[in-house]
């Protein structure tokens, strides 16, 4: 059997440059060293193949130079796009993103997020399902944890990027309001064991001070799925005359559906998501949507939890993203 070659180690490159193996480990991390003694232990250690043991650096550190990043549901195409910019902000600064999908669905939000503390990530970056579970708290207080999207109302984190949906909600009501719709079908991925979710929420209380009837409808975010959903809904006998959606994984499903029915989006039925996809605008019609920014959100987040776990006090810990309303042809007026 043949076995693997043998680790170069620190020792050695201490050895052929004459340097204690502590000033060579201060050498490779570019510390309390001279620039001359740096270049000279890094070209020794180029020369001998020398890699440094991520366990043993894990162990003198205390950091895994991992950072558990809890998608809400992957089969949204936006957070396929964020949680890939995210990965790569990490990156940036040497860490790495180890990606998990909760699927939508609450409860398994919970175990993986439980899973990823007892891994010993260096911190948690989530993108929460239900916001309010209690069990945030625990997990908070094991380990920093930084919030995207939607605050944890029961967690004390350690940075949060939160999206301002109730003004992205109030644009696009009052938006499809000033086009004359009075009746709307709200498709939401929010599952009936989370009936609470804030922007839920925000679209009830919206509704009733703009004067529009608003229907909210449970939906997958995936392809499939969604589009069954919409059919049912572009199928009713009382119909809305538009259909807003709180993605826009779940906006290309209604296109899907009003194809099948041979129904014209931006004719017959007016369509609006959130988030601004790339595909969106390469619809026929483009997609009428609102935007947040995905590069910022994604360069807040990893700033947020860099300084965690870094140990750096951050002004401003709380970042709120604005909507852009990205008015296009899939919505008109009645």
């Amino acid at each position: 059997m043949v076995r693997p070659p043998k680790r170069t180690t620190l020792r050695e490159v201490a050895e052929a440059t004459g340097l204690s193996t502590a000033a060579v480990s201060y050498a490779l991390r570019g510390k309390h060293v001279s620039k001359e003694t740096e270049e000279r232990v890094r070209k020794a250690a180029a020369e001998l193949g020398y890699e440094a043991d991520p366990i043993a650096r894990a162990l003198a550190s205390g950091r895994t130079s991992m950072v558990g990043v809890l998608a809400g549901d992957l089969q949204d195409l936006w957070q396929q796009q964020l949680m890939a910019a995210i990965g790569r902000e990490l990156l940036a600064g040497d860490r790495y993103a180890l990606i998990l999908d909760a699927g939508g669905d609450p409860d398994r939000e919970l175990v993986l997020a439980k899973q990823l503390r007892d891994q010993r990530v260096d911190a948690l970056l989530v993108s929460p399902v239900n916001p309010a579970a209690e069990e945030w708290t625990a997990i908070a207080d094991a380990l920093p944890v930084v919030a995207v999207g939607d605050s944890l109302s029961r967690a004390r984190t350690v940075g949060q990027v939160i999206f301002d949906n109730r003004a992205g909600i109030d644009a696009v009501l009052e938006y499809l309001h000033g086009l004359g719709h009075r009746r709307v079908t709200v498709l939401t991925p929010t599952r009936p064991s989370t009936p609470d979710r804030p922007a839920d929420v925000y679209v009830r209380e919206a509704a009733d001070r703009i004067g529009l009837r608003a229907e909210l409808v449970p939906c997958p975010q995936e392809l499939g799925a969604a589009t069954v959903v919409a059919r049912g809904v572009l199928e009713g006998d009382v119909r809305a005359t538009a259909v807003f959606c709180f993605s826009d994984s779940l906006a290309y499903g209604v296109y899907a559906a009003a194809a099948e029915a041979a129904l014209v989006v931006g004719r017959d039925v007016s369509v609006v998501g959130f988030d601004d996809h790339p595909v969106s605008r390469v619809l026929t019609p483009p997609l009428t949507t609102v935007g947040w920014g995905l590069t910022q959100i994604a360069a807040e987040a990893a700033r947020l939890t860099a300084s965690a776990i870094e140990g750096k006090r951050v002004r401003k810990k709380r970042i709120l993203c604005a909507p852009m309303m990205c008015a296009r042809g899939s919505a008109v007026a009645l």
